[in-house]
């Protein structure tokens, strides 16, 4: 036979595979149905064991392990096809901003929806069969409970539901997952010894879950809070505490510097845990930063709890592996790029060029300060001085320092006040721009214009050193540096 006889059959088996292919996930639809009917897990590994040793029994050695592999992603493609089938979604009363759909579009292929009910229709919406699993939110974690055939032992401690499965009887159980989420949060930090003192700031409903975990652990739990046993006034009689979780939503954007009690209060305190997330480091995490204290923010229990939940809904297994990986992107699409550097060397044209790349909004922080001035920085500069000028953008950069996922241009000058590095901190990873002082260009630059620039940079090298994450040269084309950047530049 000839090359193009041989590639003939070959064509043909391969018609016949992608016939077989589709009848396989058809049957695969209706399994997921009869399962759900019959409430029967998707996930039967013992079912695909015993069948991968029939099917490789019926192979030579040398095909064995090509088939293992074959049928591995079979197995997996069927599994997802089922989920797909699933009818998920949150629950709450007003949804726009909430992070689930993206969290569980990376968690599985089933349908996720935001369903934003009024008080009034939530027990039609609950008793209406329109769904197989809910994540719930606030106002209806309590609200929830009377309509629940059945609670988790987790739920009926905390006293709450946030995740919610149909049963093949069509009664509702309930079931919590925050537990599991903040308790990844705490493992991912050292965990808690039992008979460990352990203070809890607020006693609201996360609170409660907190407070669950940590006594289930053995812990000993103090709950400080405005009306309670125990006032925040009250910090420094707790003062051999070892853990501090904040369970309030104090800090959290936009009153990013507010906070309720102060560090030093607590000379034993080895880790902090702050369940706000926006932002990324509120102004207790950046004292505990300073002080080199072991901390985190809530992200993680975002993740764990949704991670959990997706386990739930589909009776699959989703390894810590991959709850990180999920964790690293989601970390990495919120966090803000901060571009520091001399005058000139080149953070705008760069910024909008790392926008563009990520897709992200640019802010140009010297634009952003001739806005709020209504003039020019030159001219502001020859009016009313530096010191009046480093006023003005410490207050832009107080607000761009707020926003998420943004690439951000600062001025050249803005690590010279210390009170900068928190605001560009907390939300963002800064990049020290390094370009060599004889390609600084000058016009329109007050200050690089009045002063050599040779001892204004020794002057400012040791700032952009202590403020940046990491630095990257701009020696060549912009989009040379964008890569460098997107690689995590140089330490």
């Amino acid at each position: 036979m000839e090359l193009k006889d041989y590639r003939g059959q070959i064509d043909e088996i391969d018609r016949e595979l992608v016939r077989l292919f589709e009848a396989r996930m058809g049957l695969a639809a209706e399994i997921a149905a009869y399962k759900r009917a019959h409430d029967l897990p998707i996930l039967q590994p013992e079912r695909e064991r015993e069948k991968l040793e029939t099917l490789t029994a019926q192979v030579g050695d040398d095909l064995k392990e090509p088939l293992r592999r074959l049928y591995a992603t079979v197995f997996e493609l069927s599994r997802d096809h089922q989920a797909s089938a699933l009818r998920c979604g949150l629950l709450g009363e007003r949804l726009a901003h909430s992070y689930s759909p993206q969290l569980h579009a990376m968690l599985g292929s089933y349908g996720y929806e935001l369903f934003e009910i009024a008080p009034a229709q939530l027990g039609d919406f609950l008793q209406s069969g329109g769904f197989d699993a809910l994540n719930v939110t606030i106002p209806y974690k309590q609200r929830v409970l009377p309509y629940c055939a059945e609670l988790s032992e987790t739920a009926r401690r905390i006293g709450s539901v946030n995740t919610i499965l149909r049963r093949a009887d069509g009664t509702l159980y309930g079931d919590n997952t925050d537990y599991d989420g903040f308790l990844w949060l705490l493992e991912r930090n050292g965990g808690v010894r039992p008979g460990a003192h352990a203070i809890v700031l607020g006693d609201g409903g996360a609170s409660k879950t907190v407070q669950t975990v940590l006594r289930r652990l053995g812990a000993q739990v103090t709950v400080l809070s405005r009306r309670g046993e125990h006032s925040f006034d009250t910090l420094k009689e707790h003062a051999d505490a070892v853990l501090l979780v904040n369970a309030t939503p104090v800090g959290m954007y936009p009153n990013n510097a507010e906070r309720l009690i102060e560090l030093a209060d607590l000379p034993d305190c080895r880790c902090v845990l702050d369940l706000v997330y926006n932002p990324a480091r509120t102004r207790l995490l950046l004292d505990a930063e300073e002080r080199g204290i072991r901390c985190e923010n809530g992200l993680a229990m975002l993740v764990g709890q949704a991670a959990r939940a997706a386990e739930l809904f589909t009776r699959t297994i989703i390894p810590d592996s991959r709850r990180e990986e999920i964790l690293c992107k989601l970390n990495g699409q919120m966090q803000n790029l901060v571009l520091i550097g001399m005058p000139g060397c080149g953070k705008s044209a760069v910024g909008r060029l790392l926008a563009d790349r990520l897709r992200r909004p640019f802010y140009d922080a010297d634009t952003e300060i001739e806005r709020e001035l209504g003039c020019d920085i030159p001219t502001f500069f020859a009016q009313h001085g530096e010191d009046a000028f480093r006023k003005a953008e410490t207050k832009v950069l107080e607000r761009l320092g707020k926003e998420s996922g943004c690439v951000i241009a600062t001025g050249g000058g803005c690590v010279t006040r210390e009170e900068n590095y928190p605001l560009l901190h907390q939300n963002g990873k800064i990049v020290w721009l390094r370009r060599p002082l004889d390609r600084l260009p000058t016009d329109g630059r007050p200050i690089s214009q009045s002063v050599d620039l040779t001892a204004l940079y020794a002057a400012r090298q040791p700032l952009y050193e202590r403020f940046c994450d990491f630095a990257a040269d701009n020696c060549g084309m912009p989009e040379e540096t964008v890569e460098t950047i997107l690689q995590g530049g140089t330490r």
